[in-house]
């Protein structure tokens, strides 16, 4: 029988070398698999809570809200520069409390011809005054012009849009959130 050459042996050594011997397995880290996980469901936990919308106030008027008396409202419409029509509510209101009211909200509440709420508008009180140059009134802050104890006020409220199934009629008038001195 003959011998192996030493070159059989030279690729005999190569081939163990780099031979393999069957996978090698390594222990799985699953820390970052689940790191990753909790921080998915954080996001998603947050984005639940902090992204509904909050629902609308169920109080009712501001307690304040007994002093004020409307004593005249005036609708009108007119159509801005992009050719929509903007509805002013413009009411003569009086305060017959003891303190000074220097902001706060009205709830608007529109309705049709049967009576059903067909529009709900949330919108700041806002004080009608004599502009400076002359001309037109305009509407500026109700702290601007604060509504005092015995004091009558024109007070505008802005709707950039209602609903085609408004009845015209004055919608029901709210004051809530009312900032008092």
């Amino acid at each position: 029988m003959s011998e192996p050459s030493a070159n059989s042996n030279a690729v005999a050594g190569q081939t163990e070398l780099f031979a393999s011997h069957g996978p090698v397995k390594e222990p799985r880290n699953w820390t970052p698999l689940i790191v990753g996980f909790v921080l998915v469901l954080v996001v998603v936990v947050a984005i639940v809570i902090f992204g509904r919308s909050k629902p609308e106030s169920t109080q009712g008027p501001d307690p304040y809200a007994a002093n004020l008396v409307v004593e005249q409202a005036r609708l009108s419409q007119a159509d801005n520069f992009v050719g929509a029509t903007v509805t002013y509510i413009d009411l003569t209101v009086r305060n017959t409390g003891q303190r000074t009211v220097v902001g706060g909200m009205v709830k608007a509440i529109f309705r049709d011809t049967l009576g059903q709420a067909v529009q709900t508008e949330t919108v700041p009180l806002r004080a009608l005054v004599k502009h400076a140059l002359g001309g037109e009134d305009e509407s500026a802050e109700l702290s601007v012009a604060p509504l005092g104890p015995g004091q009558t006020r024109t007070l505008r409220l802005t709707v950039e849009h209602i609903s085609s199934e408004w009845n015209q009629a004055q919608p029901e008038l709210e004051f809530r959130g009312l900032q008092l001195k």
